[in-house]
C-alpha cells in the first residue's frame, strides 16, 4: 500500500466539524497474503510475567488515548465519556466520573487534576473525579492536554496552543500558527522540558515560554514533500524519548531524530517510515515501522543496531522500554516483550481480541495495557 493510502487511515480536516477522510476498499492489515501476519508460534516465556488483575473502563474506540501515570495510579478515559483513576497494584477504581459527552482525547494529569477533550470541542478538567470546569475550544484537539505547573495546556488540530488556569479555567494565552489542510487524528507532541513547553508543529518541534506562549526556538525534524496535501503531511507524534534536555521523536512516515531542547538545535535525523511514537534510554531508541518491523537505533547518531521482523503487519503500538524488555501491543490483543539487546522474543501476553489501543505503560511495578473495547490488564513479573 502506498504512503498516501496509509496516511488516509488517520487523517482529519483541522476544522470545527473535524470531518474524517475514509479509505474504501483497502486494508493495510489484511487483504493479500503478502500483508497478512505470519503465525507467531508457541509462547516461550524467557521472562516470566503473569496477569494480576483486569477491569473495564468502557469502549475506547477511536478516542486518542494517552494513559496518565503518577506513581501507582493510572488515569484513563473511554470514548463514551467515562474518566477514571485506577490503583495499578490491584486494579481497583480510585475514582470515576461520567461526563455525559463523547470524548476524543485524554488523559492529561498531574496526579491531582485530570483533563480530557470532548467531541463537542470542550476542554474538561476534573479534580479527584469531580468536574471543575469546561472551556470551549475553537477547533478540535486530538492530543491529550498537558497538566503542569497549575495550568492546563492544549494543542489544537489547527496547531494553535492554549494555556488555561488549572483552578479557574481562565484562558491565560494563545499562540496561533498557520493551519495546514490536513492533520492526523492522533496524539501529537505536547510536553514540558524544564521551564520550556515543547510542542510539535507540522514537522517542527518548538519551544514556548509557558508563562506567555512566546516562541523561543523551532527545530525542523522533517520537511514536507510531495505534490498534494496528503503526501506533504508531516506531524510530530506524541510518544517521545527524553533524557535531560535531549528529546528524540518521530515525524509521521518521514523521520526519527533528536534535538537539544535547551537551545532548539537538531542533533540528527534519519529517514523512517513509522506511524507511532518511540521510546528509549540514554543509549538506545526503539520504534516500530508501519509494516510492523521493530527497530533499535543508537541515540547518539541514529545508527541502526537491530531489526525484528516477526511482528510484520500486526499494527503495533508505540513501544515501552521496561527493564530488559521493549514492549509493544498489537491489533490482535497480544503484548510482545522483546529483548532490548537484540529483539529476541522474551514473552507474549494475551488481552482480548479487540486489540491493544494505546502504548502500554508502567505504573509502579505493574505493566498496564488497554484494549479498544475498554478492557484494562495489569501484569507483573514472576
Amino acid at each position: 500500500m502506498s504512503r498516501v493510502a496509509q496516511t488516509l487511515r488517520t487523517l482529519a480536516w483541522p476544522v470545527a466539524a473535524a470531518a474524517l477522510l475514509a479509505l474504501a476498499g483497502c486494508s493495510l492489515w489484511g487483504g493479500s497474503s503478502k500483508t497478512r501476519p505470519a503465525e507467531l508460534g508457541p509462547v516461550v516465556a524467557l521472562l516470566p510475567v503473569h496477569q494480576v488483575w483486569s477491569t473495564g473502563i468502557g469502549a475506547v474506540g477511536d478516542l486518542s488515548l494517552t494513559p496518565a501515570v503518577h506513581g501507582d495510579t493510572v488515569a484513563l478515559a473511554s470514548a463514551g465519556g467515562d474518566v477514571s483513576a485506577l490503583d495499578a497494584r490491584t486494579g481497583a477504581t480510585l475514582w470515576r466520573a461520567q461526563l455525559d459527552t463523547p470524548l476524543v482525547a485524554g488523559v492529561g494529569s498531574d496526579g491531582q487534576r485530570a483533563a480530557v477533550v470532548s467531541k463537542a470541542r470542550q476542554l474538561i478538567v476534573l479534580e479527584n473525579g469531580r468536574e471543575l470546569w469546561r472551556a470551549r475550544l475553537a477547533a478540535q484537539a486530538y492530543t491529550a492536554p498537558l497538566v503542569a505547573g497549575g495550568r492546563v495546556f492544549v494543542l489544537l488540530a489547527d496547531r494553535s496552543v492554549l494555556a488555561f488556569d488549572g483552578e479557574t479555567g481562565a484562558r491565560l494565552w494563545a499562540q496561533q500558527r498557520p493551519g495546514e489542510p490536513l492533520v492526523l487524528r492522533e496524539g501529537g507532541l505536547l510536553t514540558a522540558v524544564g521551564d520550556t513547553l515543547v510542542v510539535g508543529w507540522s514537522g517542527r518541534i518548538a519551544g514556548l515560554d509557558p508563562d506567555s506562549g512566546t516562541v523561543g526556538w523551532e527545530a525542523p525534524l522533517a520537511t514536507p514533500r510531495g505534490t498534494n496535501d496528503v503526501e506533504r503531511l508531516v506531524e510530530i507524534l506524541g510518544r517521545v524519548s527524553r533524557v535531560g534536555t535531549n528529546v528524540c521523536a518521530r515525524a509521521f512516515q518521514a523521520t526519527i531524530g533528536c534535538i537539544d531542547a535547551s537551545r532548539g538545535a537538531v542533533l540528527w535525523t534519519r529517514a523512517a517510515q513509522g506511524a507511532v511514537g518511540i521510546d528509549g534510554d540514554a543509549e538506545m531508541l526503539y520504534g516500530s515501522e508501519s509494516n510492523g518491523t521493530v527497530l533499535a537505533w543508537k541515540r547518539a547518531d541514529g545508527t541502526p543496531v537491530w531489526t525484528h521482523d516477526a511482528l510484520r503487519y500486526r499494527k503495533l503500538t508505540a513501544p515501552l522500554l521496561l527493564g530488559r524488555s521493549v514492549i509493544v501491543g498489537d491489533a490482535s490483543g497480544q503484548v510482545h516483550l522483546l529483548s532490548r539487546e537484540d529483539g529476541t522474543p522474551l514473552n507474549r501476553l494475551t488481552t482480548d481480541s479487540s486489540g491493544v489501543v494505546a502504548a502500554p505503560v508502567v505504573a509502579g511495578k505493574t505493566l498496564v495495557a488497554v484494549t479498544r473495547q475498554g478492557s484494562v490488564y495489569g501484569f507483573r513479573p514472576d
